[in-house]
Protein backbone atom coordinates (compact mmCIF):
# COMPACT_ATOMS: atom_id res chain seq x y z
CA UNK A 1 0.00 0.00 0.00
CA UNK A 2 0.84 3.45 -0.72
CA UNK A 3 1.96 5.57 2.14
CA UNK A 4 -0.43 8.89 2.73
CA UNK A 5 1.32 11.89 3.57
CA UNK A 6 1.20 13.41 6.90
CA UNK A 7 1.11 16.83 5.77
CA UNK A 8 -1.92 15.86 3.71
CA UNK A 9 -3.81 14.75 6.51
CA UNK A 10 -3.12 16.67 9.54
CA UNK A 11 -5.58 18.28 11.25
CA UNK A 12 -4.99 22.15 11.90
CA UNK A 13 -3.78 23.06 15.68
CA UNK A 14 -7.15 24.94 15.72
CA UNK A 15 -9.35 22.11 14.41
CA UNK A 16 -10.43 23.60 11.50
CA UNK A 17 -10.40 21.86 8.16
CA UNK A 18 -7.39 23.41 5.67
CA UNK A 19 -8.85 26.20 3.24
CA UNK A 20 -7.58 25.88 -0.05
CA UNK A 21 -5.52 29.39 -0.77
CA UNK A 22 -7.02 31.16 -3.48
CA UNK A 23 -5.83 30.42 -6.92
CA UNK A 24 -3.80 33.49 -8.11
CA UNK A 25 -4.46 35.49 -11.09
CA UNK A 26 -1.34 37.03 -12.98
CA UNK A 27 0.32 35.86 -10.27
CA UNK A 28 -1.64 38.50 -7.37
CA UNK A 29 -3.69 36.56 -4.78
CA UNK A 30 -7.52 36.54 -5.38
CA UNK A 31 -9.21 38.37 -2.20
CA UNK A 32 -12.47 36.48 -1.88
CA UNK A 33 -15.84 39.19 -2.15
CA UNK A 34 -13.11 42.25 -3.80
CA UNK A 35 -14.42 41.50 -7.35
CA UNK A 36 -18.67 41.53 -5.71
CA UNK A 37 -17.64 44.99 -3.68
CA UNK A 38 -16.51 46.97 -7.12
CA UNK A 39 -20.24 47.28 -8.93
CA UNK A 40 -21.65 47.73 -5.64
CA UNK A 41 -19.39 50.60 -4.76
CA UNK A 42 -19.86 52.07 -8.48
CA UNK A 43 -23.77 51.37 -8.39
CA UNK A 44 -23.11 53.32 -4.62
CA UNK A 45 -21.49 56.45 -6.51
CA UNK A 46 -24.34 56.34 -9.71
CA UNK A 47 -26.80 56.63 -7.44
CA UNK A 48 -25.03 59.68 -5.33
CA UNK A 49 -24.32 62.13 -8.19
CA UNK A 50 -27.75 61.29 -9.82
CA UNK A 51 -29.09 62.56 -5.97
CA UNK A 52 -26.69 65.33 -5.62
CA UNK A 53 -28.04 66.06 -9.98
CA UNK A 54 -31.47 66.17 -8.81
CA UNK A 55 -30.87 68.31 -5.53
CA UNK A 56 -28.77 71.12 -7.34
CA UNK A 57 -32.06 70.98 -10.42
CA UNK A 58 -33.99 71.47 -7.81
CA UNK A 59 -32.45 74.39 -5.88
CA UNK A 60 -31.91 76.24 -9.16
CA UNK A 61 -35.83 75.55 -10.72
CA UNK A 62 -36.21 77.42 -7.15
CA UNK A 63 -34.42 80.29 -7.99
CA UNK A 64 -35.62 80.71 -11.32
CA UNK A 65 -39.31 80.69 -10.09
CA UNK A 66 -38.13 82.93 -6.76
CA UNK A 67 -36.33 85.56 -9.44
CA UNK A 68 -39.45 85.31 -11.70
CA UNK A 69 -41.43 86.73 -8.73
CA UNK A 70 -38.60 89.17 -7.42
CA UNK A 71 -38.30 93.18 -8.51
CA UNK A 72 -35.18 94.36 -7.94
CA UNK A 73 -35.90 98.02 -9.15
CA UNK A 74 -33.82 100.80 -8.45
CA UNK A 75 -31.94 103.73 -9.80
CA UNK A 76 -29.16 102.62 -12.46
CA UNK A 77 -27.41 103.63 -15.68
CA UNK A 78 -29.82 102.11 -18.10
CA UNK A 79 -32.80 99.35 -18.86
CA UNK A 80 -32.22 97.12 -20.84
CA UNK A 81 -35.18 95.04 -22.54
CA UNK A 82 -34.73 91.53 -23.53
CA UNK A 83 -36.15 90.94 -27.19
CA UNK A 84 -38.70 88.69 -28.53
CA UNK A 85 -40.62 88.19 -31.94
CA UNK A 86 -42.13 91.02 -33.87
CA UNK A 87 -43.94 91.22 -36.57
CA UNK A 88 -42.81 93.58 -39.82
CA UNK A 89 -42.22 96.14 -37.41
CA UNK A 90 -44.99 95.25 -34.59
CA UNK A 91 -43.89 93.65 -31.43
CA UNK A 92 -45.35 90.82 -30.48
CA UNK A 93 -47.78 90.19 -27.53
CA UNK A 94 -44.79 89.13 -25.60
CA UNK A 95 -42.17 92.03 -26.40
CA UNK A 96 -45.06 94.56 -26.26
CA UNK A 97 -45.34 93.53 -22.81
CA UNK A 98 -41.67 93.73 -21.87
CA UNK A 99 -42.05 97.38 -23.71
CA UNK A 100 -45.06 98.36 -21.71
CA UNK A 101 -43.24 97.43 -18.63
CA UNK A 102 -39.82 99.23 -19.26
CA UNK A 103 -41.52 102.52 -20.26
CA UNK A 104 -43.34 102.69 -17.01
CA UNK A 105 -40.10 102.02 -15.35
CA UNK A 106 -38.62 104.84 -17.47
CA UNK A 107 -41.08 107.18 -16.81
CA UNK A 108 -40.60 106.98 -13.31
CA UNK A 109 -37.17 107.59 -13.65
CA UNK A 110 -34.86 104.83 -12.69
CA UNK A 111 -32.33 105.52 -15.76
CA UNK A 112 -31.38 108.12 -18.36
CA UNK A 113 -31.00 105.56 -21.19
CA UNK A 114 -32.71 102.68 -22.26
CA UNK A 115 -31.33 99.78 -24.91
CA UNK A 116 -33.68 97.61 -26.56
CA UNK A 117 -32.15 94.43 -28.02
CA UNK A 118 -32.12 91.88 -30.66
CA UNK A 119 -31.88 91.15 -34.61
CA UNK A 120 -33.99 89.96 -37.01
CA UNK A 121 -34.90 86.34 -38.66
CA UNK A 122 -34.25 86.08 -42.57
CA UNK A 123 -36.77 87.53 -44.88
CA UNK A 124 -37.35 90.22 -41.77
CA UNK A 125 -37.11 94.48 -42.37
CA UNK A 126 -36.94 94.89 -39.30
CA UNK A 127 -34.83 93.54 -36.24
CA UNK A 128 -36.55 93.34 -33.06
CA UNK A 129 -34.19 96.18 -31.56
CA UNK A 130 -36.02 98.77 -34.35
CA UNK A 131 -39.67 97.46 -33.74
CA UNK A 132 -38.88 98.18 -30.04
CA UNK A 133 -36.87 101.54 -30.31
CA UNK A 134 -39.41 102.68 -32.38
CA UNK A 135 -42.75 101.59 -30.38
CA UNK A 136 -41.44 103.34 -27.46
CA UNK A 137 -40.48 106.77 -29.45
CA UNK A 138 -44.25 106.40 -30.41
CA UNK A 139 -44.76 106.47 -26.54
CA UNK A 140 -42.66 109.57 -25.81
CA UNK A 141 -39.12 108.25 -25.17
CA UNK A 142 -36.64 110.73 -26.98
CA UNK A 143 -34.51 108.38 -29.69
CA UNK A 144 -31.58 110.03 -28.31
CA UNK A 145 -32.35 108.28 -25.25
CA UNK A 146 -32.42 104.64 -26.74
CA UNK A 147 -28.69 102.47 -27.58
CA UNK A 148 -29.65 99.35 -29.99
CA UNK A 149 -28.28 96.07 -29.86
CA UNK A 150 -29.15 94.71 -33.53
CA UNK A 151 -27.33 91.53 -34.14
CA UNK A 152 -28.11 89.12 -30.98
CA UNK A 153 -29.75 85.98 -32.00
CA UNK A 154 -29.38 84.37 -28.31
CA UNK A 155 -29.84 86.09 -25.08
CA UNK A 156 -26.33 86.00 -24.24
CA UNK A 157 -25.60 87.47 -28.01
CA UNK A 158 -28.04 90.48 -27.36
CA UNK A 159 -26.21 91.13 -24.32
CA UNK A 160 -22.76 90.70 -24.72
CA UNK A 161 -23.70 92.88 -27.62
CA UNK A 162 -25.72 95.50 -25.30
CA UNK A 163 -22.72 95.41 -22.48
CA UNK A 164 -20.51 96.91 -25.36
CA UNK A 165 -22.69 99.61 -26.23
CA UNK A 166 -22.64 100.13 -22.64
CA UNK A 167 -19.14 100.51 -21.81
CA UNK A 168 -19.01 102.79 -24.77
CA UNK A 169 -21.34 104.84 -23.38
CA UNK A 170 -19.29 104.75 -19.44
CA UNK A 171 -22.78 102.97 -18.40
CA UNK A 172 -22.07 99.48 -16.46
CA UNK A 173 -25.53 99.23 -14.00
CA UNK A 174 -28.90 97.81 -15.76
CA UNK A 175 -31.73 96.48 -15.29
CA UNK A 176 -32.84 93.69 -17.49
CA UNK A 177 -36.61 93.80 -18.56
CA UNK A 178 -37.56 90.34 -19.95
CA UNK A 179 -40.59 87.39 -18.87
CA UNK A 180 -40.72 86.41 -15.22
CA UNK A 181 -39.32 82.84 -16.22
CA UNK A 182 -36.73 84.22 -18.30
CA UNK A 183 -34.85 86.66 -15.69
CA UNK A 184 -32.78 84.65 -13.05
CA UNK A 185 -30.88 83.71 -16.45
CA UNK A 186 -30.09 86.99 -18.16
CA UNK A 187 -29.24 88.50 -14.98
CA UNK A 188 -26.60 85.89 -14.89
CA UNK A 189 -25.22 86.26 -18.07
CA UNK A 190 -25.30 90.24 -17.69
CA UNK A 191 -22.84 89.67 -14.90
CA UNK A 192 -20.93 87.28 -16.59
CA UNK A 193 -20.41 89.86 -19.22
CA UNK A 194 -19.11 92.22 -16.85
CA UNK A 195 -22.65 94.27 -15.90
CA UNK A 196 -23.91 94.83 -12.46
CA UNK A 197 -27.19 93.55 -13.16
CA UNK A 198 -31.02 93.54 -11.97
CA UNK A 199 -34.22 92.35 -12.75
CA UNK A 200 -37.78 93.72 -13.19
CA UNK A 201 -39.44 91.02 -14.27
CA UNK A 202 -43.29 92.10 -16.80
CA UNK A 203 -46.21 90.95 -15.18
CA UNK A 204 -48.42 91.02 -18.47
CA UNK A 205 -46.84 88.11 -20.44
CA UNK A 206 -48.73 86.45 -22.37
CA UNK A 207 -46.71 83.11 -21.84
CA UNK A 208 -48.75 81.88 -18.38
CA UNK A 209 -49.59 78.41 -17.12
CA UNK A 210 -48.42 75.26 -18.68
CA UNK A 211 -46.45 77.17 -21.04
CA UNK A 212 -44.52 79.06 -18.47
CA UNK A 213 -44.07 75.99 -16.24
CA UNK A 214 -42.20 74.15 -19.26
CA UNK A 215 -40.50 77.69 -19.86
CA UNK A 216 -38.97 77.45 -16.33
CA UNK A 217 -38.32 73.64 -16.58
CA UNK A 218 -35.70 74.44 -19.58
CA UNK A 219 -34.48 77.26 -17.72
CA UNK A 220 -33.80 75.92 -14.58
CA UNK A 221 -31.74 73.11 -16.87
CA UNK A 222 -29.92 75.65 -18.61
CA UNK A 223 -28.63 77.67 -15.81
CA UNK A 224 -27.66 74.70 -14.03
CA UNK A 225 -25.30 73.90 -16.79
CA UNK A 226 -24.52 77.31 -17.46
CA UNK A 227 -23.23 77.76 -13.69
CA UNK A 228 -20.80 75.08 -14.55
CA UNK A 229 -19.14 75.93 -17.86
CA UNK A 230 -19.83 79.22 -18.17
CA UNK A 231 -22.73 80.65 -20.49
CA UNK A 232 -20.41 81.61 -23.45
CA UNK A 233 -19.70 77.84 -23.83
CA UNK A 234 -22.99 76.75 -23.40
CA UNK A 235 -24.06 79.48 -26.56
CA UNK A 236 -20.96 77.48 -28.12
CA UNK A 237 -22.43 74.24 -27.22
CA UNK A 238 -25.94 74.23 -27.93
CA UNK A 239 -25.95 76.99 -30.68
Amino acid sequence: MNEVDPLLTETPPNGMAAVAEPTPVGGVPVIPGRRRRWPRRFGFAVLALLALSTAYYGVTLYQVRSTAGSDQTRPVDAIVVMGAAQYDGRPSPQLAARLDHALELWSSGVAPMMVVTGGKQPGDRFTEAEASANYLIARGVPADAILKETEGHSSYASLDGAASLLRQHGLFSVLLVTDPFHSLRSRLIAEELGLVAYVSPTRTSPVRGGAQTKKELEEAAGIAVGRVIGFKRLLSITG
